[in-house]
């Protein structure tokens, strides 16, 4: 009989046993349900049974893996839930688009979205939570997996695979209902216990809870702005013939993706242009507030707007909030004790009211740089007044925080939230995350300019998200403008940047597990050059080769 370690606690099981049937026995020590497993290093789904001695660790739905785990099973789900009120047999209509706070809108094709319909669906959904209804994971070959989305008419899997190296693939099964999913599955449907489907715009919104409190349901709060930002991306890729990696990969292999790139980038300065234009026919702004968390893209988005303000008379100072910390000695501490950067305390705010209140008035300031060497805030001789066609851009991650610019007119401001909204699916029932996204870029950046490695920009991601979640989610729908600096080409440029920082993390350290998953995401990407982009490219902040200081 295998023995397994659990907290150095062994314990002998039939071989055989389901790693379900073992975390039964642990679950009490648990707050929250466990998700899959680790054994001897591996992550394991709970329904793969035991089959030699080794360390058992579990994965819960408040940790990341278990977590990602719990939604990718409710949205299979609704997927089956759809397409046996729908009716449907043969290609699913749904489209899963992106996420929005707690929730994860869907749309569908040719299938009218009424109360009516979502309420069947919701009904269903609860049905087949009930019915305990086992997830199935089966080997296939590639070619018969290739075959088997072909007769459901899921085309844009079989795009995908196209380029797949493996020759083999992983599909799971619901019932009557086959799916290809990039990541791991509960073992039954009665682990999705709390979910709430509701009619959104032309589609729907499936909510379900926070990694941070798994066992409760929160709605949301209405984020318009946002919504209306990432519709405008996805009509873009849509408009461009690209909605999932699958027609990226064939774009490319074609050789038109230099025609494309232009274009992705035409549409950005597009809606640039389009900001610098409402910013001008606001005649009292003086101050530019541009925020939005890690790795947005916000310097290169502040110097090309900085460039179409130019073209209309206006004259931009670019101000950094980072000018503004406060001493190093000064900086509020985490519980670790470490340095706490991201709070709203860390910034001298007084300060920086003085001296743009006095800027407003037209008088002469003298404007701080912040040391971060010595840590320490320096006045170096750099004196700013402002004239009639002056205006500052001035970007932080407190930009849009009442609170950083209370002293300040609110005619007087003018606020825009930048993020890299990655509206780009793998196919049309595998999202990618945004925060994936960034955190490629964020990797790429810190290794190029800081001489970081992969596994430091991994251990650090979870404490910059939390820093993010207080300091900036919670203001972007306050802002006048929402800009995407996602570009839909960039995975497959980042992606020859990423993978030797991910490859160097050994599966001894705790980020190897991120940095496996990173990997095989990066492998649906088939690879593209730099030199494709042009100079002034917001990519090019993260890659390298920009036309400006960044």
């Amino acid at each position: 009989m295998p023995i397994i370690t659990v907290n150095g606690i062994q314990k002998e099981y039939d071989k055989g046993t389901t790693f379900e049937e073992i975390a039964k026995d642990f679950q009490k020590d648990y707050d929250h349900r466990i998700a899959c497993v680790i054994f001897n290093g591996k992550i394991r789904e709970l329904m793969k049974t035991l089959k030699k001695d080794g360390d058992l660790t579990f994965v819960t739905f408040a940790d990341t893996i278990g977590f990602k785990t719990m939604r990718r099973t409710a949205v299979m789900m609704l997927l089956k839930a759809i397409n046996d009120v729908a009716g449907t047999k043969k290609k699913s209509p749904t489209k899963v688009e992106f996420a929005l706070g707690n929730g994860i809108y869907c749309t569908l094709r040719g299938i009218p979205v009424t109360d009516e319909f979502v309420k069947k669906v919701s009904d269903r959904m609860k049905e087949i939570a009930a019915e305990a209804l086992p997830v199935v994971k089966k080997v296939y070959p590639l070619d018969d997996a290739i075959e088997l989305f072909k007769k459901q008419g899921m085309d844009d899997k079989v795009s995908l695979l196209k380029y797949r190296r493996s020759s083999e693939i992983n599909i799971y099964r619901l019932g009557d209902f086959y799916d290809y999913y990039y990541g791991y599955m509960l073992p039954n449907t009665s682990y999705v216990e709390l979910f709430q489907l509701d009619k959104y715009h032309d589609g729907m919104m499936l909510t379900l809870p926070t990694k941070a409190a798994p066992e409760k349901l929160v709605l949301s709060e209405p984020r318009e702005k946002l919504f209306n930002t990432m519709s405008l991306s996805t009509d873009w890729g849509a408009m461009m013939g690209i909605e999932n990696v699958g027609d990226l990969n064939n774009m490319i292999c074609e050789g038109r993706i230099n025609e494309m790139i232009l274009v992705n980038e035409a549409l950005q300065e597009s809606r640039i242009a389009d900001i610098a234009r409402k910013i001008f026919q606001r005649v009292d702004v003086k101050f530019v507030m541009i925020a939005g968390p890690s790795s947005s893209g916000k310097t290169s988005f502040a110097n090309r707007l900085s460039i179409q303000l130019r073209t209309y008379g206006l004259t931009p100072h670019p101000i950094s909030l980072d000018n503004y910390f406060v001493n190093r000695e000064d900086t509020p501490l985490n519980e670790d004790g470490s340095y706490n950067f991201e709070c709203l305390e860390a910034l001298d705010v007084e300060r920086f009211n003085q001296d743009m209140t006095r800027l407003l008035k037209g008088e002469r300031v003298e404007m701080p740089e912040f040391n971060f060497v010595t840590g320490k805030r320096e006045m170096n001789g750099d004196f700013l007044q402002l004239g009639k066609n002056d205006v500052l851009v001035i970007e932080g991650i407190h930009g849009l925080n009442e609170k950083m610019s209370y002293a300040l007119p609110a005619e007087s401001k003018f606020k825009i939230y930048i993020s890299a909204l990655t509206t780009l699916n793998i196919d049309n029932h595998n999202r990618i995350a945004t925060t994936d996204g960034r955190l490629l870029r964020r990797m790429v950046r810190d290794a190029r300019t800081r001489g970081a490695s992969a596994k430091k920009t991994i251990s650090m991601w979870a404490s910059v998200r939390a820093g993010e979640e207080a300091n900036i989610f919670p203001f972007q729908e306050e802002a006048d403008e929402m800009f995407n600096s996602a570009q839909i080409y960039e995975l497959a440029i980042i992606k020859q940047y990423a993978e030797p920082l991910l490859f160097n993390i050994g599966k001894d350290e705790p980020e190897y597990y991120e940095a496996k998953r990173l990997l095989k995401f990066l492998d649906y990407f088939v690879s593209v050059d730099s030199s494709f982009l042009p100079r002034n490219s917001i990519c090019r902040e993260f890659v390298g080769g920009s036309c400006f200081k960044v």
